[in-house]
C-alpha cells in the first residue's frame, strides 16, 4: 500500500502539498450514485439509480452492488448505513419511500411511504443509532421533517409549527444527500437553495430553528447552498452554486462562525473551480468538496481552495465516522478511495 501511495503521490498532477490522492476503484455498474455512507476504515455504503446500492467491506477496495426488488426504477440519494448489516435508504420523488436493511441488504423492508405529489426527499442522517433526522423539499409552505427514535424502523413528520416555513422557490437539493448534519448531542443544521439560500439551525433537534441568510448565489431554482460540513461551532462551511453554470466560481461557498451567540460569515479569498455538490471535514481544518468538474481541497477552514483532482462525475465525498477512510462516487459507477499520505 505504501509503494501504491508513493505512485500515485508521482502521477497526480494535484496532490496538495502530496498529502490526498485520489485512487479510482473499478466497479461493473454504471449507476448514478449520490447517497454514500462510510461508517469506519472497513464498511461503507453506496446507493444511487436504478434501485441500486453497494456495500463495501474491505475499505472501498472492492464492492458488491444489488437492485433493491420492486424499486429497480427509484433513485435512492439518500442513505445511511449504520454498519456492515444494518442500513437506511430512501428514493427522492413521489411516492417516496424509506426501506431499511438488517442483514446487510439481502432483504429490504419499507419502514415509510409518503405519496403526495410535492414529496422529495434530500438527505438523512443521524445522531446516533436510534435518533435520526430525514428533510425533504417543502409540502404546503413547510420543509418536510421526519424524526425516526429507534434507528430508522419508524419515522414520524415533526409537528407543523416546529418545520421551519420556507419562502416561495425555497427548497433543497439531493446532489449529495449532505445538506443535512445531525451534530453534538442535539443540533441539526440544513441548509437551502433556489430562490432563496439558507443557513438553519437547531439546538433541539428541530424542534427550534434559527436561520442565517447566505452570501451565495442564488435567485434561481438551480443555484444556492448544496452542501453543509461541520467540524465545530467556529468551523462550518457550504458549497454549491449554479448546476447550470458548473465553472462559475463567484459566490458559490461561504464560511460561517459562531461569535457569542450569532452565525457570521467570513469572506472566501480563493473559492472552489465551479459548481460544488458535496463538501466535507478531513481534519480539524483540512476539507475536500467534489462536483461535476472536479474536487478541490482547503487547509485552513474554507478560505483557500486549492485543486486536488480534475477527474470529472464525483457527486458525493465522505470520510468515515470512525477512522480515516474516505470515499468519492459519482456518475456512472465512479467510485474511488482518497489517501490521506500525511
Amino acid at each position: 500500500m505504501k509503494l501504491l501511495t508513493a505512485i500515485l503521490l508521482l502521477l497526480s498532477p494535484y496532490a496538495f502539498g502530496q498529502q490526498l490522492v485520489l485512487h479510482s476503484v473499478p466497479t461493473n455498474t454504471d449507476a448514478t450514485f449520490r447517497g454514500l455512507s462510510v461508517v469506519d476504515n472497513k464498511v461503507a455504503w453506496v446507493s444511487g439509480t436504478k434501485g441500486t446500492v453497494g456495500k463495501s467491506l474491505d475499505g472501498g477496495q472492492t464492492w458488491k452492488f444489488d437492485f433493491i426488488k420492486g424499486f429497480e426504477k427509484a433513485d435512492f440519494r439518500s442513505l445511511y448505513g449504520f454498519d456492515a448489516l444494518n442500513a437506511v435508504v430512501a428514493s427522492t420523488g413521489a411516492p417516496a419511500v424509506i426501506l431499511r436493511t438488517s442483514d446487510g441488504g439481502v432483504h429490504w423492508n419499507v419502514v415509510y411511504k409518503n405519496e403526495d405529489t410535492a414529496v422529495f426527499f434530500d438527505g438523512v442522517d443521524f445522531w446516533n443509532i436510534n435518533d435520526g433526522m430525514i428533510y425533504g423539499d417543502p409540502i404546503d409552505g413547510r420543509m418536510l421533517l421526519l424524526r425516526t427514535k429507534d434507528g430508522g424502523r419508524t419515522w414520524n413528520a415533526l409537528p407543523r409549527e416546529s418545520r421551519p416555513e420556507l419562502e416561495k422557490g425555497e427548497a433543497s437539493f439531493a446532489a449529495s444527500g449532505t445538506g443535512i448534519r445531525c451534530v453534538k448531542e442535539n443540533k441539526l443544521i440544513i441548509v437551502t437553495g433556489g430562490a432563496e439560500s439558507r443557513f438553519f439551525i437547531s439546538e433541539d433537534k428541530g424542534h427550534c430553528f434559527n436561520f442565517v441568510r447566505a452570501p451565495i448565489i442564488k435567485g434561481q431554482s438551480t443555484t444556492g447552498i448544496f452542501s453543509v460540513a461541520y467540524s465545530s461551532d467556529t468551523a462550518i462551511v457550504v458549497v454549491g452554486g449554479d448546476y447550470k453554470n458548473e465553472t462559475q466560481r463567484k459566490d458559490n461557498v461561504c464560511v460561517v462562525r459562531l461569535h457569542g451567540d450569532t452565525y457570521r460569515w467570513h469572506n472566501v479569498l480563493a473559492p472552489t473551480r465551479g459548481y460544488r455538490e458535496c463538501v466535507e471535514f478531513i481534519t480539524e481544518n483540512k476539507l475536500v468538496a467534489a462536483g461535476p468538474t472536479g474536487i478541490d481541497v482547503t487547509t485552513d477552514t474554507g478560505v483557500h481552495w486549492q485543486p486536488l483532482s480534475d477527474e470529472q462525475g464525483y457527486h458525493v465525498i465522505r470520510k468515515s465516522r470512525k477512522g480515516n477512510l474516505i470515499i468519492a462516487a459519482g456518475s456512472k459507477g465512479k467510485i474511488a478511495v482518497l489517501v490521506d499520505d500525511k
